[in-house]
């Protein structure tokens, strides 16, 4: 007779805590929908539950800069020769222009050929700057061509984590880590310190992310009820148009990388799915950075190139704020009117791709960015932001949408270009037929069967 006793049944994990965790992505698309519900039938509600979705988003904002630090400088700490370090840097770099460029390009394109601001009729000395527009405005003033590469050096180390620029916190990080790799051996204690910091900070973000359904019901239910049904339907080409044009981006653009890449892009978005979902709630994709970067790992994408291009994605990766800036620009130039030729549309794109450089870290980007640009074309009205304004948080949703998709890529995209990235393995973990073997933060050699061939 055995003396073994019967193991209790493992007790399975609540409604409530699943909820929370392991359906996350469901209860935000609960959220977003239950707050759009809320803003539009009672208007006064929605707009009271700003701070929800406010507060969040400051907390998210809190400890990206630890982040990224973090992961820059365990990134370049185990990537070798720094000769290697920089070679991974500019090959992102590459990537992250040439993708953007290519945004501004189609946001011009599309309005030219489908005029979704003719029509409108809009005349610019009846339009009073009211509002947020007009902090907008304010910030747009200091805002020139060349302030990404002033604002990129900060007062101090401590400050550059203090605002609200990765671009700072970048280059502490790349500073730090190089002086680090010049002591030597003696700084090991500190990298393995860091990295153990940089686990925490990514605990931290993902318990804020637990809270995103409540902050994705309170932005959903403050835009709905603070600009509700009248201003939608005043503008809802403008919106449909532009939602259209990021998801066939989404689909075609990044559909032929993906396949560059050896990859196919709907299996992608499938596997980032719950990432996309909170981007959706809450038009910040900065909250999925842990998540991203841990599943770009489990795909083959070697840590060392995860942990320097996803961060500096983040600064460098304006896909979403430039296929909004020449998609915004063009529609407001038809609205009043305005014929805007070739040169003229060539020059507009000239300049966006400086200024877009400046969007990381500043709220309301795209919009800063485009009231920074309107003057200098000399035709265009910036007072013509206020046709836009009422709409700009469902079109934020739409660029974040983007730069996630982009910044989904970058990493894979970087990890090909090094042959260090076997799409076939990527596949199959993607699917789910294959659990990938994480040793030291660093995946093992993918099985014969899924070896590169």
């Amino acid at each position: 007779m055995s003396d073994s006793t019967p193991t209790a049944p493992a007790k399975r994990p609540s409604l409530f805590r699943k909820a929370f965790t392991t359906h996350l992505y469901v209860t935000v698309l609960v959220s977003i929908v239950l707050g759009a519900v809320v803003g539009l039938i009672w208007p006064n509600v929605g707009t009271a539950l700003q701070p929800l979705g406010d507060g969040w988003i400051s907390l998210i904002r809190m400890l990206i800069g630890p982040v990224v630090f973090c992961a820059i400088v365990t990134g370049i700490a185990s990537a070798g020769q720094l000769a290697g370090v920089g070679r991974i840097g500019l090959k992102a770099l590459v990537y992250f222009e040439v993708v953007t460029t290519i945004a501004l390009i189609v946001g011009l394109v599309v309005v030219d050929v489908i005029k979704p601001g003719a029509g409108v009729n809009a005349d610019p000395d009846d339009l009073a700057i009211t509002g947020s527009a007009e902090k907008y405005i304010s910030t747009a003033e200091n805002t020139h061509w060349y302030s990404f590469l002033i604002n990129i050096i900060p007062d101090t180390v401590v400050s550059a984590f203090t605002g609200h620029s990765i671009l700072q916190v970048l280059l502490v990080a790349l500073l730090f880590a190089i002086s680090l790799r010049a002591v030597g051996t003696p700084a090991a204690p500190v990298v393995k310190g860091i990295k153990i910091v940089g686990d925490i900070f990514f605990d931290m973000v993902r318990l804020v992310l637990y809270l995103a359904p409540i902050g994705a019901f309170g932005a959903m239910a403050y835009a709905t009820g603070a600009y509700g049904w009248s201003t939608l339907q005043s503008l809802a080409s403008l919106v449909v148009t532009f939602w259209v044009t990021g998801i066939l981006f989404c689909l075609t653009v990044f559909g032929i990388i993906c396949r560059m890449a050896g990859i196919r892009v709907l299996r992608l978005y499938s596997y980032f799915k719950p990432e996309i979902l909170v981007t959706l709630g809450t038009s910040n994709y900065e909250a999925v950075m842990p998540q991203l970067m841990e599943k770009l790992i489990k795909i083959g994408c070697p840590p060392r190139i995860v942990n320097l291009v996803v961060p500096a994605g983040y600064a460098f990766n304006s896909d979403g704020v430039c296929l909004y800036l020449g998609f915004s620009s063009l529609f407001l130039a038809q609205a009043f009117g305005i014929d805007m030729s070739l040169t003229q549309q060539l020059a507009l794109l000239a300049v966006f791709l400086i200024t877009s450089k400046g969007a990381a870290g500043v709220a309301g980007a795209g919009f800063v960015i485009l009231a920074a640009t309107l003057p200098t074309t000399g035709v265009i009205p910036v007072a013509g932001i206020m046709l836009i304004l009422g709409v700009d948080r469902f079109m934020s949703t739409m660029r974040g949408l983007v730069s996630l998709s982009g910044q989904m890529l970058g990493s894979i995209v970087v990890s090909r270009w090094e042959k260090q990235f076997d799409p076939t393995y990527a596949t199959e973990v993607m699917k789910g037929h294959t659990t990938p073997t994480v040793i030291d933060a660093e995946p093992t050699v993918a099985p014969k069967e899924f070896a590169a061939r």
